[in-house]
């Protein structure tokens, strides 16, 4: 397997009693890019990304990350190695406010206890490092709403933030713009590719606008199996995928 591809799938296959979810599934991901996986529902899309990060077990095949078979780890061992996922259903604490947020996440530098019980102290040494992430997402003027209280994209933001305390070399994406509107779209999407300028990204994405702006590659998924791949140009003219995707109500 070629040292250009951060992250690379050999035949990776999931069956359920007898159901195909995901079907040798052959995937390569270059370093430094945006790359998105998109497909119709039930394509086999989410299933591809549990295996990614082994909230699955493949039933056959292998994934290799940065040149190591992480077929066998569990979750954690692969966000251990850099590869996080950020859920398609925000995944903070409601009632903590952005900052506690962020601050809980950085603990992963103090190893793997999360301290809510320690003294503000020593939480308090994470303050620096975790406004600087805040900024980063735009999310400066929210530091001490509680996570409840903010508007859905700007939750989207805090997550990825909260992904971003762990120091990914690489992130997974799952419809990072599900349920948004134009204007938190636009700032989402220029968060990404912020993001992206010094990782890599493999997102699923619903919108093709977004995905067509952002994605340097795109691998397109049906009924478990790659239909196409290349950029947005060539997936979008390819004939199979316009019928088996742009053909059922997307532009």
């Amino acid at each position: 397997m070629s040292d250009d591809f951060i992250l690379q799938t050999e035949d990776l296959t999931k069956e359920f009693a007898g159901f195909v979810a995901v079907s040798g599934v052959n995937l390569r991901v270059a370093r430094g890019t945006i790359h998105a996986l998109i497909g119709p529902n039930g394509a086999g899309k989410t299933t591809c990304f549990n295996l990614l990060t082994k909230f699955m077990s493949p039933s056959r095949g292998r994934i290799v990350y940065k040149g190591r078979d992480i077929t066998p780890l569990p979750p954690a061992g692969v966000a251990r190695l850099g590869l996080v996922r950020s859920f398609q259903i925000s995944a903070v604490f409601p009632h903590l406010t952005v900052l506690e947020n962020v601050r809980v996440a950085l603990q992963r530098q103090r190893g793997s206890s999360f301290d809510f019980w320690r003294s503000k102290r020593v939480l308090d040494v994470f303050n620096e490092r975790a406004m600087a992430l805040i900024a980063d997402v735009g999310l400066s003027s929210f530091a001490h709403w509680t996570a409840v209280e903010l508007p859905y994209g700007r939750k989207r933001a805090l997550e990825i933030a909260t992904t971003l305390a762990l120091d990914p070399e690489m992130l997974l994406l799952d419809e990072p713009m599900a349920g948004m509107g134009h204007e938190d779209i636009d700032r989402i999407s220029a968060l990404i590719k912020s993001v992206a300028a010094e990782r890599t990204v493999l997102m699923v994405e619903h919108n093709l606008s977004v995905v067509a702006n952002l994605s340097h590659r795109i691998t397109v998924l049906t009924r478990g199996r790659v239909l196409a791949e290349g950029d947005y140009k060539t997936v979008s003219a390819h004939p199979l995928v316009r019928e088996a995707y742009l053909g059922v109500g997307h532009a």
